[in-house]
């Protein structure tokens, strides 16, 4: 099976639509949308993507906002198997990949024990994306061998973190924290209690890959007041590539 197969009726495809800019999507990831006859598609799917859906397809909103509109996982994946019963081609659209942070691995299950075929088209992760948008490698040669991905959904002290503060503040890798806007001055606090030297360096983009991106950047102990302003999404960046945020081609020639 290739990922440029067409779609067929009947039949569910989960498409990660890359961090913001629909020209950061993938041909597969196109293709797909411009074969769908539904649509089902996240507040963070990149909405240029949308012009390439045809114009008898259904578009459904399933977006999940941060203390906002919200649609349950459960009725997202009750409309995936009914759509595909009745014989549609259905793309399931998400902004980054789903498979980072994005549930994409429960609908692949619930297409699966209800017998509905599915498949899947990676997306480019916003943990590496957006970062590299800002100008930061996440990992750079004679600096950091290694980067982690964390979720900073619930701060280091609910009782559903499963998160190694201690281990992450001592482990020598970038440390790339998504979801992480609210509870960033918690998240800062655990790493240094944990020892984390507090000027390590740090960045928060906000709304990577859309025209009003923006990146704010601090030493860790102050990352946090300095960011307490932005809204979701943002990716937070912690460590020393931090201190080439904004470093690009256009930037310096300005």
């Amino acid at each position: 099976m290739g990922v440029l197969e067409a779609l067929r009726p009947g039949a569910v495809v989960l498409v990660g639509g890359g961090p913001g800019d629909a020209g950061l999507m993938t041909v597969a990831g196109r293709a797909a949308v411009e074969q769908a006859d539904v649509l089902l598609v996240d507040h963070l799917a990149p909405a240029g993507a949308l012009e390439w859906a045809s114009p008898d397809a259904e578009i459904v909103d399933v977006s999940k906002m941060p203390r906002g509109a919200f649609t349950p996982q459960e009725r997202i994946n009750e409309l995936l198997i009914t759509h595909a019963r009745a014989g549609r081609r259905v793309v399931r659209l998400k902004g980054g990949d789903g498979f980072v942070f994005g549930r994409g691995m429960e609908e692949l299950i619930a297409c699966s024990e209800a017998g509905v075929p599915v498949r899947v088209v990676p997306g480019v992760s916003s943990s590496v994306a957006v970062p590299a948008l800002a100008g930061i490698p996440v990992t750079h040669r004679g600096l950091v061998q290694g980067f982690s991905v964390i979720s900073g959904h619930v701060p280091p002290d609910h009782p559903e973190s499963t998160l190694d503060y201690a281990a992450l503040a001592a482990s020598g890798t970038t440390l790339v924290v998504l979801m992480g806007v609210a509870n960033l001055a918690a998240i800062t606090k655990s790493l240094l209690v944990h020892g984390m030297d507090a000027d390590t360096p740090a960045a928060v983009v906000a709304r990577g890959g859309h025209p009003d991106q923006e990146v704010l950047t601090a030493p860790l102990h102050d990352i946090a007041r300095v960011a307490a302003s932005i809204r979701p999404p943002a990716v937070t960046v912690i460590g020393e590539v931090a201190r080439w945020a904004s470093l690009t081609y256009e930037e310096e020639t300005h």
